[in-house]
């Protein structure tokens, strides 16, 4: 098999493998440590894994605001990189199999969101596959800003999840503000 995914009529995307995604670092963080691997809908895969590490870090280590704080930057930077080098290697703008920018993107969300139950949580993870999916406005516009190969692209790829970060924090803001809270 060469470097790169192989192609399937049914999905807009070519379909990589587990060889693929453990050849290189970057494939293994790009494609969310196997969330990009599901063949149906891996965004909404990857934020479900993104949500389930969130849970699994903040009630193992409990990072504290500092922590999430670092964990975040960390990942954008690491997804940047990850997107960046897996989008060159394909030679796919943004593929759909790249899941890190939604991984970072819950985790940016929850983090802020925080204090909230897992009703609360679980909003904020429709909130945010709808802001995602949809690509409504600011989301749309986030989309197409940073396009094409190199650095630029890979910031594209993460830049489109943080904007629909900041609308579903925005959704919750004013949830919390008319209603007194998110669950």
């Amino acid at each position: 098999m060469s470097g790169r995914p192989s192609a399937d009529a049914a999905l807009p995307w070519p379909v990589p493998s587990a060889r693929f995604m453990v050849a290189r670092l970057s494939h293994l963080v790009a494609l969310g440590f196997g969330a990009g691997l599901a063949r149906v809908a891996p965004g909404t895969v990857g934020t479900l894994w993104g949500w389930a590490a969130f849970l699994l870090v903040d009630r193992l280590a409990a990072p504290g605001d500092l922590g999430w704080a670092v964990i975040v930057a960390a990942g954008l930077l690491a997804g940047w990189w990850a997107a960046t080098a897996t989008a060159r290697r394909t030679g796919i703008d943004d593929p759909g199999f790249v899941v890190i920018d939604e991984i970072v993107a819950i985790w940016l969300v929850l983090w802020i969101a925080a204090p909230a139950t897992l009703l609360g949580q679980a909003l904020c993870f429709a909130l945010f596959r709808l802001f995602d999916a949809a690509k409504p406005g600011p989301v749309a516009w986030a989309d197409r800003v940073f396009k094409g190969p190199g650095w630029r692209g890979g910031w594209g790829i993460m830049f489109d999840d943080l904007v629909a970060a900041f609308c579903t924090l925005l959704v919750v803001a004013l949830a919390r503000f008319l209603w007194g809270g998110v669950a």
